[in-house]
């Protein structure tokens, strides 16, 4: 194979400099919102009121059992037709990476708020505290040590999702790869600068999920 590179095809500062731009801006918002609703949602599955488990339970097993393409997609062209409603590309590709997200960290919750011991739910009780400040100034805490390395991984599956959003138009890496893709015909070179930009982008994340769970495990073998 007489291949020869040419990485002049990737020359151009200004659109990929605002594909960075709105690549950060997706990941970090929708992973910002998405932890919250799945705090929020974590909470409810582990909620006495079975009704509020079973909606949750239904809507978590929905994101999490489809690809996040196919909610993007679905959000941007059969939910406006549902609602008879238009819909902007960034409104639908937030909504499906920030659902998608929340269903994901609601499980990461839950699993860490269980994981707390009885004993420390007893002790509350001895102080008289009410649920809610046990679960604030108690297991909460506790739980956010054990979960952060599963929370920071799944930032980062979150980060690299955002690469789903070209599918509907949003100017992001992956957009901006296409449409310089198919302006060059340089497909090899387009697509290796755009794993690069990612690689610098993401692994700050990868580099503190590996400390984080370095220094949990050092802590559960004190």
């Amino acid at each position: 194979m007489n291949y020869q590179f040419d990485w002049s095809a990737v020359w151009d500062p200004a659109a990929w400099f605002g594909a960075i731009k709105v690549t950060l801006a997706y990941g970090i918002a929708t992973t910002a919102v998405g932890l919250i609703l799945g705090l929020i949602l974590g909470l409810a599955l582990i909620s006495r009121f079975w009704v509020l488990r079973r909606a949750v339970a239904l809507f978590i097993g929905l994101f999490r059992c489809t690809p996040a393409l196919i909610q993007i997609v679905w959000f941007y062209y059969a939910f406006p037709m549902v609602l008879a409603v238009n819909m902007p590309a960034w409104l639908a590709a937030s909504m499906g990476l920030t659902f998608y997200m929340a269903a994901f960290s609601a499980e990461i919750f839950r699993g860490g708020i269980q994981s707390i011991e009885k004993g420390q739910w007893n002790a509350t009780r001895s102080l008289c505290m009410s649920p809610w400040q046990a679960m604030r100034h108690v297991v909460l805490p506790q739980a956010f040590r054990r979960m952060t390395p599963a929370i920071v991984n799944q930032s980062i599956i979150q980060f690299k999702n955002t690469s789903l959003l070209s599918v509907v138009a949003v100017h992001d890496i992956m957009f901006t790869a296409s449409s310089l893709t198919a302006e060059t015909y340089r497909p090899l070179e387009v697509l290796t600068f755009a794993s690069v930009l990612y690689i610098i982008l993401i692994w700050p994340l990868a580099s503190i999920a590996h400390v984080v769970e370095k220094r949990s495990a050092q802590g559960r073998t004190r």
